[in-house]
């Protein structure tokens, strides 16, 4: 029952991280249950919730998606993220944690100084971004972290930002979730009720989040973005 309080707070939390900053369930959600059943089922797990609130949030914020930069960042961030997925029991999850870790710190650092305002991806380099995001997603189910980092570089508004982030991580649950279900196979079945406390928990918070964003300035929002950056590569550094 403790695990399941603790499930249930860390899953509103995260739910409401996600809706301010386009991401956040899978990066709070996924080591906790890493205590409870190891990595590879956590990242299967975390999945289900995740889908369900990015599909919410989706839809609620569907009208301030930015459709170009979805169709050549978002799509290949899928494609990257059904790669990910198939490789995401076979290789050392560990260490391309840190990697990820490392990147996001760096990149929450150029954003701080201002360096990162100089960068605007055009051309093939969208495309690149976008797959690379959503291949480390897929390997490590952390993708959310490294995709809102390339996606500041858009100049979104901070409705815009969330909404097309949210949609690009929808495009990448399409794709990896189904493979996580087949890989995991009936391991899942027995985790439905940490699974269940962890979708009401994420929907929950999904709803508290935005009445939040709605609100927020953009010079605010592009700090706490950062800041959010910065403490998640710190978190899977150190952790």
């Amino acid at each position: 029952m403790m695990f399941l309080a603790a499930l249930f707070v860390v899953a509103v939390l995260s739910g409401a991280t996600a809706s301010l900053v386009g991401f956040g369930i899978g990066s709070l959600l996924t080591p906790l249950l890493v205590l409870k059943v190891g990595t590879d089922l956590a990242v299967a797990a975390v999945a289900l919730p995740h889908a369900v609130a990015t599909a919410l949030r989706c839809w609620r914020l569907r009208r301030e998606i930015d459709w170009q930069v979805l169709k050549g960042f978002g799509l290949l961030s899928a494609v990257g993220g059904l790669s990910g997925a198939f490789l995401y029991s076979q290789l050392d999850a560990g260490v391309l944690q840190r990697v990820l870790g490392g990147l996001l710190v760096l990149t929450a650092a150029a954003q701080l100084a201002g360096l990162a305002a100089r960068w605007h991806p055009r051309g093939p380099a969208v495309g690149v971004v976008g797959f690379v995001s959503g291949f480390f997603g897929g390997i490590a189910g952390n993708q959310g972290g490294l995709r809102a980092a390339a996606l500041t570089a858009f100049r979104l508004s901070p409705l815009a930002f969330v909404a097309t982030s949210t949609a690009t991580g929808l495009l990448v649950d399409a794709a990896r979730t189904p493979v996580y279900l087949y890989t995991a196979g009936t391991a899942l079945q027995s985790l439905w009720l940490p699974i269940s406390v962890a979708t009401a928990g994420v929907l929950i918070g999904t709803m508290l989040g935005e009445r939040i964003l709605l609100g927020m300035r953009r010079d605010h929002f592009a700090r706490l973005v950062a800041l959010a950056v910065g403490v998640l590569g710190l978190w899977l550094l150190l952790f």
